[in-house]
This record gives C-alpha cells, structure tokens and sequence, in this order.
C-alpha cells in the first residue's frame, strides 16, 4: 500500500532549489577548505580551483541567455509558438520622447508588446505608464533604477532594488508585474532565489537588435528576423536607445518593418502574459534538484 499523503505536503509552498552549477560551486569551496585543513600545501592548486570556479560562475552571469543560474525564458512556450506567436519585449522606458510613437506604430499593425519599464522612470511619467496598459500592453519589471552596479548586489540589494520597483510599477497600472528582465541581462547566482520570492519569472530573449549601439536601422532589423520564427521573444528599447544618422530614434524606424515582416509570415504579437495566461507550472520553471 503506498503511504497516505500528509496535509503538510499538500499546503506546504514550493521551495526554491538551488540549480547544479550553484551546488557545484558551493561544494567546491567546501571542498577547497577541506583540502587546504588537511594538506595545506596544496593551497595553491585549492586557490587556483576556486578561482577558475570564480570565473566560471561570473562568465554564465555575464551571459544574459544562460540557464545555469536559474530558470530563464527565453522563448514562448511551445502551446504559445502552435499558434503563430511571438513578442516584442520593449526596455528602459516610458520614455515620452519616443513610447506614445511606438504605441502608436504598435496599434495601427493591432500587434501587442511587453514593456519591461524602468520604475524610476514609471514614477516620473505615470500617465504614460498607464497608457501602456491602457492600449492593450503590459508593463513588467525592470529593476527600481537600472543600475549599472545591478550585477553586484548581493540578495538583500536585488530584494529590495526589485520589490521597489514591483510596488511602484503595480500602484501605478493596478496589475503586479509577472516578469523580470535584469538591467542589460546581467545577473549572478543571488538573483534567482529573490525572485523565486517575489512570485516573479526571469524573461530574456531569442534574439536582440543591439538598438541601443546599432544606428543602422536595417542591420538591426536583420538581427532581429534573421531565423525569425514562432514562439521568438524579440528585444528593442524604447530608452537608452540608439538614434539613426538623421537623428529619429533606431527602434521607431525598425519596428514598422519588423510587423511588416511578421505579418508576412502569418505571425501575430502578443503580451507575454498571453503567452503564458498562468504561471509556467513549478516543474518547468525549478531547476531540477
């Protein structure tokens, strides 16, 4: 007979689980210890593992696509890709100068996108903010300040630099954001777990235009569509971003060629909240212990 299920394992919430990589390295530092309390001649060769570790670690969190630090969207599910969609994921606004054109470019192809707002910037242009979901789109979670030093923080800054902005973004829209995106993608192994309770899913990309740093709107956009297919997530930026040599932002000159182009292939935009109308099941999302 198989044992009665006990009322804690039902009610009992998920844990975060600490992904391979980030076990690996903690076992190694342990490791490393052990070996020099024993032998501790071989303290160079315990150094030099913990080093290379080092590296290791601090290489996946400068690589925005990277799994080994967590959980990580990077594409819509395959249910969302049966149906012919993708999504354009717009960072670092609102930004007045440049979101009302996009709103606009983005309503008169009836395409929906993400925008993954600064909340600093949200406080100083709430109407704008609201705009956004007012239209049709979504405002997520892109950190309170966008900090350069955003890589660095240890997990008391990432809790209270994204808690911040999960307050100041939901009392300004009235919808809690779902998503995160870390300023340029750049994390370390401490992000995971906050946002494992903060109740928030990491998003990064299929594929990017550099619109920032690329002023040339057409090899962003051959960026953006080269291998083009359902289920991409697509990243441009309505702040921060490049300008062309004529001075019009990069992303307004892109984005009406890139619906074009979607339109062509039978591809529809959609908020990655409809791509993914619940939460991604715990077992897609945790790392496997």
């Amino acid at each position: 007979m198989h044992a009665p299920t006990s009322p804690a394992a039902l009610t009992d919430p998920p844990r975060w689980r600490m992904p391979p990589l980030v076990k690996a390295s903690a076992a190694l530092h342990l490791g490393a210890g052990a070996a020099v309390l024993a032998a501790p001649a071989v303290w160079p060769w315990a150094l030099g593992a913990v080093a290379l570790d080092h590296a290791l670690v601090t290489a996946t969190g400068l690589w925005p696509r990277s799994t080994w630090l967590g959980p990580n969207l990077r594409r819509l599910p395959e249910s969302s890709a049966a149906r012919h969609e993708v999504s354009i994921t717009i960072d670092d606004g609102p930004n007045p100068a440049v979101t009302p054109a996009v709103l606009d470019i983005l309503d008169a192809a009836q395409a929906r996108a993400t925008f993954f707002c600064i909340a600093a910037h949200a406080q100083a242009h709430p109407q704008l903010c609201r705009e956004i979901v007012r239209r049709g789109h979504s405002v997520q979670n892109h950190s309170h300040a966008h900090s350069h030093t955003f890589s660095l923080l240890g997990p008391r800054g990432f809790a209270r630099e994204i808690a911040r902005a999960q307050d100041v973004l939901a009392q300004i829209t009235g919808q809690r954001p779902r998503f995160f995106r870390a300023p340029a993608g750049l994390r370390n192994p401490f992000l995971a777990p906050v946002l494992f309770d903060l109740q928030l899913e990491l998003v990064s990309w299929t594929r990017r235009g550099f619109d920032t740093v690329r002023r040339d709107p057409g090899n962003v956009l051959a960026r953006l569509t080269r291998g083009l297919r359902a289920g991409d997530i697509l990243l441009l930026h309505d702040g921060n971003m490049a300008y062309t040599a004529g001075g019009r932002p990069v992303v307004l000159e892109v984005l009406p060629a890139l619906l074009k182009r979607f339109a062509d292939a039978g591809l529809r935009a959609v908020t990655l909240a409809e791509a993914l109308p619940s939460p991604i099941p715990a077992a897609l999302v945790r790392v496997a212990a």
